[in-house]
């Protein structure tokens, strides 16, 4: 009987292991592989992280993560001093709702989410007037004046994520006159900018039209290099 059992129980061990051998080889091995494989056939881009190249082909980020584009901080490695927009470029949304990011300056997150502060939180007002302010101010160029009521929401307020990369064609549009003043640019080629690279919505009526800004500065730079 002893003998009976430990055969058996045995048995089951090694019965146990060699489920454990094929399943993890086919699980954890050939799955894996065989995903990976399609992906890189069927969606290569979105697979390597939608990556963005310029025009000698380095990788300058990905198309689903916004950056901001500031000046070089005075002292890089004071976290207290406050980010200067570089005004040459197109400027994203706000992305200040979670505060400072101690891994990827590129973007002033800690984390992806929102502000979680609700319409008539006093912060998030004085945010939204201060931000106003600051777009009038800075997109106002002789010969073009910037009101209040011409700014749109997504030029004040981050999104739900803190990382949208795209803006709306409005807010896109009324930073044309700026950007071509700053790279010295005729209004109208930087105005064809971003009608080309505004972004219906998807399928004809999902979600919103759209305009890339990594996509938009990029092409930004190329015509300036031209000129």
């Amino acid at each position: 009987m002893t003998n009976n059992s430990v055969g058996n129980a045995g048995r089951l061990l090694w019965a146990g292991l060699r489920a454990l051998l094929v399943l993890t080889v086919v699980t954890g091995v050939l799955y894996p592989l065989a995903v990976t494989a399609i992906a890189q056939v069927a969606f290569h881009d979105k697979a390597n992280g939608s990556e963005v190249r310029d025009a000698s082909g380095r990788v300058v980020g990905s198309d689903l993560i916004g950056q901001t584009y500031n000046l070089p901080k005075k002292d890089p490695d004071d976290a207290e001093e406050a980010a200067v927009p570089d005004l040459k470029w197109f400027q994203p949304r706000p992305s200040n709702g979670l505060g400072s990011n101690s891994v990827n300056p590129q973007y002033t997150l800690i984390l992806s989410g929102a502000t979680n502060r609700s319409g008539d939180n006093q912060d998030l007002i004085a945010w939204v007037k201060d931000a106003k302010a600051a777009v009038v101010k800075d997109n106002s160029v002789p010969g073009h004046q910037v009101e209040p009521e011409d700014v749109p929401a997504d030029a004040v307020t981050s999104s739900g994520s803190g990382l949208d990369p795209h803006i709306s064609p409005e807010y896109a549009k009324l930073q044309v006159h700026r950007v071509a003043a700053k790279n010295n640019l005729d209004v109208k080629a930087v105005d064809k900018l971003v009608a080309d690279h505004t972004d219906g919505r998807t399928l004809g009526f999902l979600g919103e039209p759209r305009v890339n800004v990594l996509q938009l500065n990029i092409a930004l730079k190329a015509l300036a290099a031209k000129s």
